[in-house]
């Protein structure tokens, strides 16, 4: 993410946390990589998506930034129209390798 603090720092990060299947992982990975391509696309900036390597089996994020929350109402409308978005939320629905889902918005803190 380019640009300076007063653009940077007035951006929303949406964190996402997941509980997911551990025995699914595969499907999560999968999940993640498609959201790589829609996110971006559909105008949010996609910080990643991780999932776990040491530690719990069962956590996951995904982390991106948005001008705003009215940007991110733009967004989602968008993502819900994209093909992959779409096909990735059915994907996620099918093989309910998701159990819980959370998200909230932050802003940084720790830059003026």
């Amino acid at each position: 993410m380019g640009g300076t603090c007063l653009q940077e720092c007035a951006k929303i990060t949406c964190f996402i946390r997941y509980e997911i299947d551990p025995f699914n992982l595969d499907a999560f990975d999968q999940y993640a990589r498609n959201w790589g391509e829609a996110i971006p696309r559909c105008g949010a900036d996609l910080i990643g998506y991780f999932a776990p390597h040491e530690g719990s089996a069962t956590t996951a994020y995904g982390v991106y930034s948005i001008a705003d929350l009215t940007a991110y109402e733009t967004y989602r409308a968008r993502l819900r129209a994209d093909p992959l978005g779409r096909e990735n939320y059915e994907f996620a629905k099918r093989e309910q390798f998701i159990r819980r889902e959370d998200r909230i918005f932050l802003r940084l803190a720790s830059k003026q």
